[in-house]
């Protein structure tokens, strides 16, 4: 039973806990918001051509950015990363918000995710500084919360301001928040260390070439220049070298440890993110569900993804982490195969419904106790790059998943489009399944250490 000592809504742990939810919750709102807002931007800018590189942009930057902010923080602690992230995701914002053409708005989003790197960064960082081992899982509960509303209210209400008031304002209403924010969270940040005092040493010039190949494979996936064969080619070649120097060694090989948590964590969020692309899609086309009814049956995932989040730090009996995350694995399994259970007249949609809840609840639970053991696993002084190579990891590894369906799925759309939903569904079943190797040999000892 959490007791008012225990608690991280209290004292100073409640002010860090409340601005970690605040920044969160806006740079998840605005997430979905500009997902909402898009068809009416690349209207009125005249950018279709532009749309997936409207997304690809901010993320490729921000493996540039999180790379140098996890060496910043470990230098000189999460405060100034945290600030100048901050203040550069706000200016992103304004930039897009007053753009004349695609270019310019283009140029927003990338210092919108060059911001949201390095803030993301830092507040991985303050967990680990500020929060005791065992409030740890709580606070990425509550980190994991922060993304659940949005996903109810952020697409309504970037509806609604850009039908009402205009697009724009879905960027320009966010940056004073985000400031007040930060203010509220300076203490809390000047109280997590000043770091290890000695140089920044970041791989940026790897991690650009990161970025460019996560930018080029995006390209190539949807598969609109002549070329693209040879820009996937020369992308998952870029991303592939680039990333073998970034991450920890034998990260993908079955390295005990640190590098197993990554490659489980990377493989069970590429095949959840693999099969949620292609989900909505299936329930219209095979289920002949309305746009709007297809979002509601997957939107069960959203509240499933933070009750699985709470349970790992509160539930007694799951006080075990390799369970966790085993438990946690075996329910994303079942959430996709759901998905290829769409493709089956024969299987009632409740059950698919319910299955892919069960997913979300899965990755709630191991994906919130994969990024605590990240910090458990890291040496003060390494966990900010270790937070970075974390999420690094995962971007990587979904956008890798995702240009890779979208090369088989478009392949295969005109001649026979069935098939091509059973591979990328089944391919990223079979992505989550593979996820079980390396957790194996993820080397942590059944203790309580990070439980309730």
């Amino acid at each position: 039973m959490t007791t008012t000592r225990d608690s991280i809504w209290t004292g100073r742990l409640g002010t860090t806990t409340v601005g970690i939810f605040a920044l969160a919750f806006l740079f998840a709102f605005e997430s979905l918001a500009v997902l909402t807002a898009m068809p009416v931007v690349v209207r009125d800018l005249d950018g279709l051509s532009w749309y997936a590189v409207s997304f690809a942009a901010p993320m490729a930057v921000s493996v540039v950015s999180l790379t140098f902010a996890g060496a910043w923080c470990d230098a000189a602690g999460p405060l100034r990363p945290m600030v100048v992230g901050v203040v550069v995701f706000s200016g992103g914002l304004l930039v897009a918000g007053v753009a004349p053409s695609m270019p310019a708005f283009l140029l927003g989003r990338g210092i919108q995710g060059a911001g949201q790197g390095m803030a993301g960064v830092a507040l991985y960082v303050v967990i680990g500084q500020v929060f005791p081992d065992h409030l740890r899982p709580r606070a990425f509960a509550v980190l994991t919360s922060a993304w659940t509303l949005p996903a109810l209210v952020g697409p309504v209400v970037a509806g609604s301001v850009a039908e009402h008031l205009g697009w724009r304002w879905v960027f320009l209403s966010v940056p004073g928040v985000a400031l007040v924010c930060l203010v509220a969270l300076v203490p809390s940040l000047r109280a997590a260390g000043s770091g290890s005092g000695g140089r920044v040493r970041a791989a940026t010039g790897t991690a650009t070439v990161l970025a460019l190949g996560v930018l080029a494979l995006t390209v190539a996936g949807q598969r609109d220049v002549a070329w693209w064969p040879a820009l996937l080619v020369l992308a998952v070649g870029a991303i592939g070298l680039s990333a073998r120097r970034l991450l920890p060694a034998r990260t993908w090989s079955g390295g005990r440890g640190l590098p197993s948590v990554l490659a489980t964590r990377g493989l069970l969020a590429a095949g959840f993110t693999g099969a949620e692309a292609y989900l909505p899609l299936s329930l219209v086309e095979h289920r002949g569900l309305g746009v709007a009814a297809a979002g509601a049956c997957i939107t069960g995932a959203a509240f499933t993804w933070f009750a699985g989040a709470w349970s790992a730090a509160n539930v007694e009996a799951l006080a075990d982490r390799v369970t966790r995350v085993s438990l946690g694995s075996a329910c994303i399994v079942v959430g996709t195969l759901a998905s290829v259970g769409s493709l089956v007249d024969g299987v009632p949609l409740a059950l698919v419904v319910v299955g892919w809840a069960v997913g979300g609840f899965g990755m709630g639970m191991a994906l919130s106790t994969l990024s605590v053991l990240v910090i458990e696993l890291s040496e003060p002084h390494e966990q900010g790059v270790n937070s970075a190579v974390m999420q690094l990891n995962t971007q990587t590894a979904e956008s890798m998943m995702l240009a890779v369906g979208s090369v088989v799925f478009a392949g295969l759309l005109v001649t026979t489009p069935l098939l091509g939903y059973v591979l990328v569904m089944t391919g990223a079943t079979a992505v989550t399944v593979a996820a079980f190797v390396p957790l194996r040999r993820i080397g942590v000892s059944s203790q309580r250490g990070g439980g309730p």
